[in-house]
């Protein structure tokens, strides 16, 4: 017996934002400082640092409602049930319905029940809320599934990862090439095959850590009081080296799996860069080498779209899309996220 996953969908936005795109924009420093380094320097610094090359845009007339919606609909089809036997429908986002061309977010009614009543889900019985919990808002909504399922309160949940970051960033700061939009979603259900969630793992640290992320001013000098996602990228740089690869070894040595056996590592995908140096921290805790191979990398060409990038890169493996990646019956699978809060969980499953 275990909670699975038994079905996923994903929604990658089809507009490309080239890195190229941003060679005509002005950037200022945090003080309002205008930075004087030529645009092609600072692109091809940020590609080094980041490997961004490119990043997906929602389309016009769609809202992050919308994208949840249609990674929904691919995950219950993958999964073939009736929606209506979904018990509950939790959906991680940030920023909610954010207009194309407003800076208004609209998160009432919630974008849970706005996905519920696009899906044309009619059972009261079927509860339906979001979470905010930064970029690993996704997986610890798998995680309050699988409890909801362990504890006989639901047999089968709807866990959704949903935003649209491209609207929310400030033009004039050069961490907005960082930001994407996107979505994925998982059907989590109990399942009389072994394996499915092993252990999990969370942890909120609210201290000095709180404002890393955070929603603040343009960094150019503007009239109006409009806010924007804001990052101070080196101390989120560094608490995620220092706190992620200690929170994702406590996760598998809870489930008593051996290091050796796992097959794939699915990090929230913020910096390649970032992620390439949590994995070799975390092999390093066990005293091993880490293969670059065992992680898989979304970031370059979809950007970070936060709580959509860890489900669309498990949708996309699942469905052989992902370059040589594939999951076989019985791999050992860890997933992990960091962001705003500050916030850490992790999780080990057996596919």
């Amino acid at each position: 017996m275990g909670i699975k996953i038994i079905g996923s969908g994903s929604c990658i936005p089809e507009a490309v934002q080239e890195n190229s795109k941003f060679i005509n924009n002005s950037f200022y420093n945090p003080d309002g400082s205008e930075i004087d380094t030529p645009n092609t320097e600072i692109i091809e610094k940020f590609e080094k640092i980041t490997g961004i090359k490119e990043r997906r845009y929602a389309d016009n007339d769609l809202n992050t409602s919308d994208l949840g919606y249609i990674a929904a609909k691919k995950a219950i089809e993958d999964a073939c049930i009736d929606p209506e036997t979904i018990d509950y429908i939790i959906v991680a986002h940030n920023f909610g319905n954010v207009k194309y061309n407003t800076d208004e977010i609209d998160v009432f009614p919630g974008l849970a029940v706005r996905i519920k009543n696009l899906l044309k889900i009619q059972n009261p019985q079927c509860v339906a809320y979001d979470i905010l919990f930064g970029c690993p808002g996704w997986l610890e909504a798998v995680i309050q599934a699988k409890s909801f399922i362990k504890s006989g309160m639901a047999k089968r949940c709807l866990a959704i990862g949903a935003d649209t970051l491209s609207r929310v960033i400030d033009k004039y700061d050069r961490d907005s090439m960082i930001f994407a939009d996107g979505a994925g979603a998982t059907i989590i259900e109990d399942s009389d095959e072994e394996g499915g969630i092993l252990s999990h793992k969370t942890e909120s640290y609210t201290e000095d850590q709180l404002y890393y992320l955070f929603y603040g001013k343009s960094n150019k000098e503007i009239s109006n009081n409009t806010r924007y996602i804001k990052m101070n990228g080196r101390k989120v740089y560094e608490f995620a080296l220092t706190n992620v690869p200690k929170a994702i070894k406590m996760c598998i040595d809870e489930a008593g799996v051996n290091i050796a056996d796992v097959k794939k590592i699915l990090l929230h995908q913020a910096n390649a860069k970032m992620d390439t140096a949590m994995g070799k921290r975390l092999y390093k805790l066990y005293d091993l080498e880490f293969d670059e191979d065992i992680m898989p990398l979304t970031v370059k060409y979809f950007g970070n779209s936060s709580v959509a990038t860890i489900p669309t890169m498990f949708d996309l493996i699942r469905r052989k899309k992902l370059d040589n990646h594939i999951f076989n019956s019985g791999d050992i699978i860890i997933f992990a996220s960091v962001g705003a809060g500050m916030h850490i969980n992790a999780m080990v499953y057996q596919y």
